[in-house]
């Protein structure tokens, strides 16, 4: 179980933070589609890590279960992302060669995201660790779950998004 240390600093943290850095980014980097936002969620689950007595050696699929949820808590939330694509869309003067595919690029990136936020939590993180490279095995650790399984959360999970994807399209 990770528990709460006591106003201690974990000897460790500095050892996980170097060597999982940036599999945690490259994680929550693939739930929000931005660098930027993928470092403020990692430095949010290290910050919780580093309050947690979760072994070491379990600190990378910890670190990435806690990556997809935050990331996922984010979308939810959508507030913040909101305001900055704001900000952003309202800065940017800059042209692209194709508006259009520009456009349609980033507004089915936008679908596949409030879609992914919509799915059961454990299909959505199963899908998004596996799609970021982990093993089933890794998968399976990281969840909690029997590898066996994973592949069917798996499927489950991209067939759920499959059909949201179609019912966003359809309200449209």
């Amino acid at each position: 179980m990770a528990g709460a240390v006591s106003g201690a600093v974990r000897s460790d943290l500095g050892e996980v933070f170097r060597r999982d850095y940036p599999q945690v980014v490259a994680v929550a980097a693939r739930v929000l589609g931005s660098r930027d936002e993928a470092e403020d969620v990692a430095q949010e689950v290290f910050l919780a890590f580093g309050r947690s007595t979760v072994p070491a050696a379990e600190a990378p699929g910890w670190l990435s279960v806690a990556a997809v949820h935050t990331a996922l808590n984010l979308i939810r939330s959508g507030r913040r992302r909101a305001s900055r694509e704001e900000t952003v869309h309202r800065l940017s003067e800059v042209t692209t060669p194709d508006v259009a595919e520009a456009v349609l690029t980033r507004e089915d990136r936008s679908r596949v995201r409030a879609a992914l936020g919509e799915l059961p939590r454990t299909q959505a993180v199963a899908l998004v660790l596996r799609h970021s490279g982990l093993s089933y095995a890794e998968v399976a650790a990281a969840l909690d779950m029997s590898p066996g399984s994973v592949g069917t959360t798996v499927r489950r999970a991209e067939s759920a998004l499959r059909k949201e994807l179609t019912r966003h399209a359809s309200s449209d």
